[in-house]
């Protein structure tokens, strides 16, 4: 899922990949049109998939150990199907520019031990109440989700119904040639929304969450996080030593954080 805006940074990443496997919003409406587009299509293809959603700017020092938590993830999925799986990362520190969740009792019938109920979210807490929820077991949320399609559907269609409506009305359009100009028009006319805030956070009774162990997370949006993980493998670019190139970091944390 890709913003027509960022094309000059995607585009040789993606010119290998059939035009099926791409969509090209015309504008940045927030995560939830997003993730509501990919949905749809997804729904046409297999109403009773189970999806994940990835964030494009996180990296994951041990794909091995991140493979393992996503399958487990996807059994939690295929057992529970009415409930949307939010893969929660075991905190390093109090950080005060992630979100936070906090598990509530165990996930009943997941056949994990590292499964909970979500109790509520944090959104960006300060620096006392981030020392609180560390030491209260709390998790950073890492914005990765796995569910039914019809789960995240639903989350959907019980906190903004009339963005649904809106996307309904262009449902015999998807896997047709008039699909480009529909979702333009649709995108010219709808709000922008935050799926944590305006999604998850209202619904969390149907969400659970996996405890992310020894995955060596980092949510990539900030340029000194860039570089922490360049540092912790040893990569010395020329261009990460120099301060006059802080500005163009910025700017392209916020072209991956849409």
């Amino acid at each position: 899922m890709l913003t027509r805006a960022h094309e000059p940074f995607y585009a040789d990443q993606v010119a290998g990949m059939p035009s099926t496997s791409v969509l090209i919003q015309p504008s940045n409406r927030g995560t939830t049109p997003a993730i509501l587009y990919s949905l749809m299509r997804l729904r046409e293809m297999d109403p009773k998939g189970i999806v994940a959603f990835f964030p494009s700017d996180h990296y994951f020092s041990d794909d091995e150990a991140f493979i393992r938590h996503i399958d487990s993830a996807y059994t939690i999925a295929s057992l529970r199907p009415e409930v949307v799986v939010l893969l929660g990362i075991t905190p390093e520190t109090p950080e005060v520019e992630y979100g936070w969740i906090e598990p509530g009792r165990s996930l009943e019938n997941s056949l994990s031990r590292s499964a909970y109920h979500v109790s509520r979210f944090w959104e960006k807490p300060h620096q006392t109440l981030a020392s609180s929820l560390m030491e209260r077991g709390c998790l950073w949320n890492s914005f990765v989700m796995i569910g039914h399609v019809n789960a995240f559907m639903s989350l959907i269609r019980h906190t903004l119904p009339e963005l649904i409506k809106s996307f309904d009305s262009i449902r015999r359009a998807l896997f047709t040639t008039a699909e480009p100009s529909a979702v333009r028009d649709l995108y010219s006319t709808i709000r922008a929304a935050r799926f944590s805030e305006d999604v998850l956070s209202v619904q969390p009774d149907h969400l659970a969450v996996l405890r992310g162990t020894g995955l060596g997370w980092s949510d990539l949006g900030e340029p000194s996080r860039v570089l922490s993980i360049l540092n912790r493998k040893n990569v010395r670019k020329e261009w990460g030593a120099r301060p006059d190139h802080e500005e163009k970091w910025r700017a392209a944390a916020e072209v991956a954080t849409g």
